[in-house]
């Protein structure tokens, strides 16, 4: 049994905030049944999706990292990052390399890319959206969505299918987790909130039945049960209840400062 994609897709998750890791470990596993399907000669879907889920993710990150015409050093340590994140082994650092390196070049035809990534996916939307928070963490990290970066970036997300908005969400979800994990002390509480919010995947403004339904409909898409159905591996299914967990905790501190029960 492989386990290489499924400790990047469950570091991936870790890493991922309020996506959850339950959402990096179905990438990894899929990730890890297209090199089983490779290896026996059966080029299926899911090897075709894990191939390209991998090989786009850090080419578009050196497309981006070159939109303003150099690749600093600080971009370079970004992705350097994500890939220690992942960890990555020797011959996959390779690859991540090598992907990176082919989308800074300026023939990289990057709409084609993302379209067809779009088109392999199909209805995975979480998959996409992974994808999406990939390039936003390391391009936060990189030069902090300076210069052309920010535009490009919506534009991406625009070609998978995903709202300005929703990039926003993503940042500043990103900004809040980044900024809590600096610092020794715990979270302001209007941070938490905020964080909180992200996680229910609606803005602060919410009426309190909105609230709910989103609770509701969080916990019953993130369902371990259901994400096994879907592929999760059982083996996985610790990190489905912890994605539950992160849900309900969210959930009790909104209710705590509204005073709902």
């Amino acid at each position: 049994m492989r386990w290489t994609g499924k400790i990047i897709g469950a570091l991936l998750g870790a890493a991922a905030g309020p996506v959850g890791a339950a959402l990096g470990a179905l990438i990894g596993h899929g990730y890890d049944l297209g090199e089983e399907q490779r290896r026996t000669g059966a080029a299926g879907e899911a090897a075709t999706i894990g191939a390209a889920l991998f090989q786009t993710a850090f080419a578009v990150m050196g497309y981006l990292a070159k939109a303003d015409g150099r690749v600093t050093e600080a971009e370079i340590g970004a992705a350097r990052s994500i890939m220690r994140q992942l960890h990555l082994d020797a011959r996959h650092v390779e690859l991540a390399i090598e992907a990176f390196r082919r989308g800074k070049q300026g023939d990289y035809p990057v709409e084609a890319e993302l379209a067809r990534l779009r088109m392999l996916c199909g209805p995975r939307h979480e998959l996409l959206r992974v994808f999406l928070e990939i390039q936003v963490r390391a391009a936060l990290e990189g030069n902090n969505l300076q210069g052309p970066v920010r535009g490009l970036l919506l534009g991406i997300a625009e070609r998978l299918g995903f709202a300005a908005v929703e990039v926003m969400q993503l940042e500043v979800a990103i900004r809040i987790q980044r900024d809590a994990g600096g610092s020794a002390a715990p979270p302001a509480p209007g941070a938490r909130l905020a964080s909180a919010y992200e996680v229910l995947g609606i803005p602060g403004t919410a009426s309190d039945d909105e609230v709910k339904k989103a609770y509701r409909r969080q916990m019953s898409e993130n369902h371990p049960d259901k994400l096994v159905a879907r592929g999760l591996p059982e083996s996985m299914q610790d990190l489905a209840k912890e994605k539950t967990q992160r849900i309900r905790e969210a959930y009790e501190v909104i209710c705590g400062h509204r005073g709902l029960r």
